[in-house]
């Protein structure tokens, strides 16, 4: 009699330990637990931690509730200025509704991939490239509105879109960077002009400064000469200007102190002489035999 009731006991333990085997599960705390029971699901959805639930009879799915990040292959097409581009982005989501994310839809990844790629396309055709190139954000905005939209019907909501690349045709690149370089070149001629004619100024108050004083010239052209010498690399060749000249001039005709005027030295005349100087001797010796052979 005992060895039955040991032995009945012992079978109890065992079915006891199968049953809590095949009913005992295990939720994370990034998870949630929808059961379905004889293919009903049920209203209540087991939190973190250890749960049962009745073997062959319920079966439980685990949803996840951490922010997926799923990256959207690039999709190649036409601006609405007519030009070719290649786009790929990456969405940001996650399950608020497990019950909807696993009743609504087949596969909730599979079907936010299909609306991001579909809405990508779509926002291509609509934008032209230069909001693709610098007004991204408000891009992402609707792209974001675009999938959100459908999703939340699936127990999901996007948190985030962002577009990641934009890839141009070789030829367009070309023409962007001629376009820039053009644009580079105009803006550096202006401000050239700009720096020429306020240089221009400045140069026409300076001269007319000058033409008051005409010592300042002869100042400046020193310093400029002075410039110049400093490099010692160079042969200097220095014009001899008129204007002083003119200053040697006016000063040389300037009155003395004394009101006189400046003397000049008498010129020294030497008188010529008479042929009736005395004659050596011997000249007179030549003389008389020149007569005599006369």
């Amino acid at each position: 009699m005992l060895q039955g009731l040991a032995a009945a006991g012992i079978v109890l333990l065992c079915v006891c330990a199968v049953y809590v085997a095949l009913a005992a599960r295990v939720v994370k705390q990034y998870e949630r637990g929808v059961v379905f029971r004889l293919g009903r699901v049920m209203k209540d959805i087991r939190s973190p931690g250890f749960t049962m639930i009745v073997p062959f009879v319920d079966r439980m799915r685990k949803v996840n509730l951490q922010i997926v990040t799923l990256p959207v292959p690039a999709q190649e097409g036409i601006s609405r200025d007519n030009v070719t581009v290649r786009v790929d982005a990456v969405v940001y989501f996650k399950v608020v509704d497990p019950v909807d994310a696993i009743v609504r839809v087949e596969d909730y990844r599979f079907a936010v991939s299909q609306m991001a790629q579909t809405s990508l396309r779509s926002i291509i055709g609509k934008s032209d490239l230069d909001d693709l190139l610098s007004n991204r954000e408000k891009l992402n905005q609707g792209l974001e509105l675009m999938i959100d939209s459908p999703a939340v019907g699936w127990g999901v909501h996007v948190d985030r879109v962002e577009i990641k690349d934009v890839s141009l045709p070789e030829t367009m690149k070309r023409s962007m960077a001629r376009q820039a370089e053009a644009a580079r070149d105009r803006r550096a001629r202006v401000i050239n002009a700009d720096a020429e004619f306020q240089a221009s100024k400045k140069l026409a108050e300076a001269a007319q400064q000058m033409a008051d004083t005409p010592s300042a010239l002869q100042l400046r052209l020193l310093q400029t000469v002075v410039a110049v010498a400093a490099e010692k690399n160079s042969t200097l060749v220095l014009p001899f200007p008129v204007e002083l000249l003119r200053f040697l001039e006016k000063a040389q005709q300037a009155p003395q102190p004394g009101g006189a005027p400046s003397a000049q030295a008498p010129s020294t005349q030497i008188p010529y002489t008479a042929a009736s100087s005395a004659s050596t001797p011997a000249d007179s010796g030549n003389d008389g035999q020149r007569a005599g052979g006369g």
